[in-house]
């Protein structure tokens, strides 16, 4: 597909049926993608059982290589739907759709341009000399053409993964038809991602020879060859019958997709309905949260996300703003299409005004080709812009541009493009300050604050620590494969009791490091947290309140003592006892007996 400079738009990029191996995480055995999208992905697999791999509503983590580019793409997706297949279809394959909402640096871009200009790839063998010109003079304009003098390496030309049609020429009639029972066979043994029987989406075999044998006529009765084509070939008609062929295979995969699909949605329709989720709860993926600040930014969350209004993303960094923006575009009505991330504050004016709007070929040194920008590649979808308050005054202007009239111009061109994007911005300054100070434009600022969230940091909010770390314990052991068990209550008490000056982010990475340090079904302990974390928290931790003088008997002293330390444990918590219970690792019953028995839940206490 080419795109030219008077095209109104960037054209959104087809689902292409491209067979690749996948590797997930949680891994599931034997995953090649079916269809690829720059929203998502369609999967097969043969797990060991219904319980291998994620499963509907779960992250997973994959990495794929882009056919003829040897790009490596990974990305980060939630399964949509699942279907494994009953336990009495013999070779059957569980199927995945899976929605993809966060790609490894500007792998998303990479995918987006790569489906944008793929072509069909057609393959040719024993094409002799003088078949090569009629081929190419019917066919190179509308697909792109691998030839092969020999099949030696048929097998991994197949597996390159976007060989849509085979063209066997015959004039050796005993070697072609060997050629193609040797794919027939193939076929019907297993299809080429070796993931089961799928011989519906195997490359099309088109035989071309000057007479077709009995038992090539034998084979297309079968269905195993879609089309027999005899010399001389009118150009219009070869072209035509390799298009069919080729377009054949990206139908059958999406009706095979869309048939998994349906049935999925049927059985899940007849399943009871869930119950509705409770105050706090997460959206999606997300952990839910105890803490009345959060929950009332996960209500705004849920407010403006069904609408186009932009959203102004405003926090500490580390609070989570870019996980914030893409659980607002999840629920937005424009969540089936790209989301697309800049960081400000990582490229120069130049480079950042380029990457944005994009750059026409000679537009300056280096331009070797059109660039689309990412405001055309996100078109109908929504762009994150992060830390924008790093944007300078002239790059602020032609943002405003885009935002109040959807008018996009690459540098050095002429041609405008009309987009429809939806911004959501992000910065860890308060911008109506940098306004005052004369460091943002107060026009771009108005358009961007018609809805602010604030994020907390999270030494605000001590309610959701716990949580949190809970999440990332459980996320890391599925994707490091992993099975810590849980955390120490030495452990949580030196979670609640740090500062956080990294918030959720410092967070994530404690905990990533201390399940990476804990052996098989092991507690995280103090020994398994940063070291830093530590010695900062004990440096801040109040001593232990000891009054009394020293009257009394040993043992009214000792039970003096104790009811100050459960005093200043219970105040450090709140009052909850489990909670302190926890923290002087205690079991919570006997210290809810020795609260009463010291008096310390009465009225006066």
């Amino acid at each position: 597909m080419t795109v030219t400079l008077d095209s109104p738009t960037l054209p959104r990029s087809e689902r292409k049926p491209l067979y690749v191996q996948v590797v997930t995480q949680p891994a599931l055995h034997g995953c090649w993608a079916v269809n690829i999208s720059e929203t998502g992905i369609g999967l097969i697999a043969t797990p060991s059982g219904p319980a291998e791999g994620p499963r509907e509503g779960e992250d997973l983590e994959m990495a794929f290589t882009l056919p003829d580019t040897r790009t490596r793409i990974r990305v980060r997706g939630v399964v949509r739907w699942r279907h494994d297949p009953e336990e009495q279809d013999e070779g059957a394959v569980t199927a995945l759709g899976v929605s993809f909402h966060g790609f490894e640096g500007s792998d998303g871009v990479t995918l987006k341009r790569y489906l944008l200009d793929h072509q069909l790839y057609v393959a040719v063998v024993y094409a002799e000399e003088s078949e090569l010109r009629g081929l190419r003079e019917a066919l190179e304009s509308h697909v792109r053409l691998r030839f092969m003098p020999a099949p030696e390496d048929m097998d991994a030309l197949l597996g390159r993964g976007d060989i849509s049609a085979l063209l066997v020429c015959g004039r050796d009639e005993a070697r072609a038809v060997a050629l193609v029972e040797r794919l027939a066979a193939r076929r019907a043994e297993a299809d080429p991602t070796g993931a089961g029987p799928a011989s519906d989406l195997s490359p099309r075999i088109l035989y071309c020879a000057p007479a077709v044998p009995t038992r090539l006529v034998e084979l297309f009765n079968q269905g195993k060859i879609f089309r027999a084509l005899v010399p001389p070939f009118e150009p219009v008609a070869l072209r035509q019958a390799v298009l069919q062929a080729s377009r054949e295979l990206g139908l059958r995969t999406e009706q095979r997709r869309a048939a998994l699909e349906l049935e999925r949605n049927l059985l899940r329709e007849r399943a009871r309905e869930a119950p509705s989720r409770p105050p706090g709860a997460g959206v999606g993926n997300e952990p839910g949260f105890r803490s009345p600040v959060m929950r009332q930014v996960l209500e705004m969350v849920r407010v403006a996300a069904p609408h186009r209004v932009a959203v102004l993303l405003q926090g500490e960094t580390g609070t989570g703003k870019e996980v914030l923006a893409r659980v607002i575009h999840r629920l937005s009505g424009r969540s089936d299409q790209a989301l697309v991330v800049q960081d400000c504050g990582a490229l120069t004016e130049t480079l950042l005004e380029s990457e944005l709007f994009g750059h026409v070929k000679g537009a300056f040194t280096g331009a070797v080709a059109d660039h689309p920008g990412l405001f055309v590649l996100a078109d109908g979808g929504t762009i994150f812009l992060d830390e924008i308050e790093n944007t300078t005054p002239n790059l602020q202007s032609k943002l405003l541009r885009v935002l109040e009239s959807g008018d996009v111009r690459p540098v050095g061109g002429t041609q405008i493009r009309r987009v429809d994007v939806r911004i959501i911005a992000a910065s860890n300054r308060d911008l109506a300050e940098e306004v005052r100070a004369g460091r943002f434009r107060s026009d771009l600022f108005y358009r961007l604050n018609s809805f602010t969230i604030d994020l907390p940091p999270l030494r605000e909010r001590p309610e959701d620590i716990l949580d949190l770390a809970r999440y990332f314990l459980g996320h890391f052991n599925r994707i490091l494969r992993r099975s810590a068990s849980g955390l120490s209550a030495e452990a949580e008490q030196l979670l609640l009791a740090a500062r956080w000056p990294g918030n959720v982010r410092e967070l994530r990475n404690c905990i990533e490091r201390a399940v990476l340090l804990s052996s098989d079904e092991e507690l995280v302990t103090r020994r398994h947290l940063p070291p830093a974390l530590v010695s900062s928290t004990e440096s801040t931790r109040p001593p232990v309140r000891v009054s009394g003088g020293g009257a009394g008997s040993l043992r009214d002293r000792l039970e003096q003592m104790e009811k100050e330390i459960i005093r200043e444990a219970l105040e450090r918590h709140g009052g909850v006892v489990r909670r302190a219970a926890a923290a002087l690792e205690m079991d919570p019953v006997t210290l809810g007996r020795r609260v009463r028995r010291h008096g310390l839940l009465s009225k006066e206490q």
